[in-house]
């Protein structure tokens, strides 16, 4: 389905990790190739080094910048947190995936106005612009994280506001699809667990997990790419879509990657604001929750919010008699953890470097 065909789109907070993968899939042209994609980011280094290597250059002077607004993928120096500059940057776009955000747990907990300001202001202004200038967007995508499921973290409270925002500037956006994905931990993100482990075995080192009983949800890159492509091409507007996806034991994915060598495991305790277990639908949402493929989809909580469009499967409306939650209860990760084994194969899904790394074991 090539919904990104001809579309110029952009990525707020596009440097980060799915930010940059996300735009290496659409310029594969996969969903149809988009006139233009913009990243939208704060931080002049990261797009520097981006755009050389989306160019194959490993360096290059000033003058690629001018030369930038000439390109299918360009670059815009900018902050979610500063209204104008992202209503300027939304002017000219038909969708917009809303990635920008503050995602580490502890400076979250640290320095929780700033949170507040990137994710849920950030959001926001997302949002209002929209309303205010009554632009042709036609798709909003947020990216989300289980942690904003039962939220205990900043992180977590921010990115549930955030969802909660974008959901309900569907009630006066009429001409805008407002829709969220929400997934969980990015095995090769920036910040991750997985990498350090990598480096702790490389160096013959302790491996350090917090709790023997923590257990995560993990997917690769591309999974989450896949999410937000689905959100974006079989969607409706008010939808948060959740990838089924693996869960394991923290202490196993340290054994996984540890491969033939005997090291120790030191548990260290739990970090400010870590869950033991994290949950990506909860009790309360697996009520309005429907299965849609690889996926689970949650229907708004607005009531209003929950109509026509669904006309999927069996479900016309939430309160038609034909609708049939998908779940019975919440999809925690302490729930069918995959074995050591599966989390080899699970792990050989990630980027190269991990890749590589295990084919070193090998």
């Amino acid at each position: 389905m090539k919904v990104l065909e001809g579309k110029r789109i952009l990525v707020t907070g596009g440097t980060g990790s799915l930010g940059q993968t996300l735009v290496g899939r659409m310029l594969s042209g996969e969903m149809g190739m988009p006139e233009q994609i913009t990243v939208f980011s704060r931080d002049e280094a990261k797009q520097h080094y981006m755009r050389l290597e989306f160019m194959h250059r490993r360096a290059a002077t000033d003058d690629v910048i001018y030369q930038n607004s000439q390109q299918r993928l360009n670059f815009r120096i900018g902050d979610v947190r500063d209204y104008a500059a992202i209503a300027a940057a939304m002017r000219e776009a038909d969708i917009v995936f809303h990635a920008a955000a503050l995602k580490q747990v502890p400076s979250c907990e640290y320095y929780p106005y700033e949170a507040v300001q990137t994710n849920i202001l950030g959001a926001q202004n997302v949002a209002r612009a929209v309303r205010e200038n009554r632009l042709a967007v036609e798709k909003v995508v947020g990216i989300s994280t289980d942690k904003a499921c039962k939220p205990i973290n900043v992180m977590g409270m921010t990115k549930a506001l955030q969802e909660r925002v974008l959901i309900e500037a569907n009630r006066d956006c009429p001409q805008t699809d407002f829709s969220c994905v929400r997934y969980g931990n990015v095995i090769a993100s920036r910040g991750s667990i997985v990498p350090l482990f990598v480096e702790q075995v490389r160096q013959n080192k302790p491996l350090t997990v917090t709790l023997e009983t923590m257990t995560r949800f993990l997917l690769s890159l591309d999974r989450a790419v896949d999410t937000v492509f689905a959100a974006i091409s079989e969607g409706a507007r008010g939808e948060t879509y959740v990838p089924k996806v693996a869960a394991a034991r923290m202490v196993d994915v340290a054994r996984a990657l540890m491969g033939d060598k005997d090291l120790p495991i030191v548990f260290t305790g739990i970090r400010p604001g870590e869950k033991v277990h994290e949950i990506m639908v909860s009790e309360e949402e697996c009520f309005r929750t429907i299965e849609r493929g690889d996926y689970y989809v949650i229907l708004p909580v607005l009531p209003e919010l929950r109509g026509e469009h669904y006309t999927s499967g069996t479900v016309e409306t939430h309160e038609s008699n034909s609708f049939r939650p998908a779940l019975d209860g919440e999809y925690s990760s302490k729930d069918k953890n995959i074995s050591v084994d599966e989390l080899k194969l699970l792990l050989g899904e990630a980027d190269g470097d991990i890749k590589r790394f295990l084919n070193e074991g090998e």
